[in-house]
């Protein structure tokens, strides 16, 4: 199986090692795209200052992602950047792990619509679409909480179509990707990555119904 896999900006740079050590043990396929972090978070700060136009946030966005992403691959000997599509099969029989560095691929084809409601997630969405991979998304909480995230009363949810995501006002992914989950018909999981262990168990078919995550697509049948 192959997975897309999404490093949200959020765990970069702590949990990246602990992280690399799980994508070197796992039994898939693994194609990485990580987020901008902080200095995307710095763009949109500039942005409510000064108001830049929708195309100089998105393309400069995405830059960010680069630049998070080749330090990634600095910092992990196995993890090795692409550029393209074509260079994944090659970097997977050497043995490594292929990083997409969306810019490049990005500008080109200019498939998604240029907005801060667009981010790392649905870009990761239509690369898992356009590699026919399920998408793995993983941030800093165990996934899509019904109730406020802050609440004493929220309610983690395994499984919520995205139909039904559509209507919620606010979670850990961006707005756009229930709506991209639909178009595409991309399977998506949300995992916290700074447990490394649950993903090792996800990725090593050891994963179970009692565990912390949001599955986003169809039932899902353990």
């Amino acid at each position: 199986m192959v997975y897309v896999i999404k490093v949200g900006g959020s765990l970069y740079p702590e949990h990246i090692m602990d992280l690399y050590e799980v994508f070197r043990k796992s039994d898939e396929k693994i194609i990485l795209i990580n987020g901008g972090g902080e200095l995307a978070n710095k763009l949109r700060e500039y942005n409510n200052k000064y108001n830049f136009t929708d195309d100089t946030n998105h393309w400069n966005a995405i830059m960010c992602m680069d630049i998070i992403g080749s330090q990634i691959c600095d910092m992990c000997d196995d993890i090795i950047a692409v550029r393209s599509f074509d260079e994944i099969d090659e970097v997977h029989k050497n043995g490594k792990i292929p990083l997409i560095l969306s810019y490049e691929l990005l500008k080109k084809l200019d498939p998604l619509a240029h907005s801060w409601d667009v981010t790392s997630d649905s870009i990761a969405c239509w690369i898992a679409h356009k590699l026919n991979a399920k998408l793995l998304i993983l941030t800093n909480i165990n996934g899509i909480y019904n109730g406020n995230i802050y609440s004493k009363n929220k309610r983690l949810i395994q499984d919520i179509s995205p139909n039904e995501l559509l209507f919620f006002d606010e979670t850990c992914v961006d707005k756009c990707l229930p709506r991209l989950l639909l178009d595409y018909q991309v399977d998506c999981f949300i995992l916290n990555g700074k447990y490394p262990d649950r993903i090792f168990r996800f990725l090593n078919n050891q994963f179970s119904e009692n565990e912390f995550y949001t599955h986003i697509g169809g039932k899902l049948k353990w």
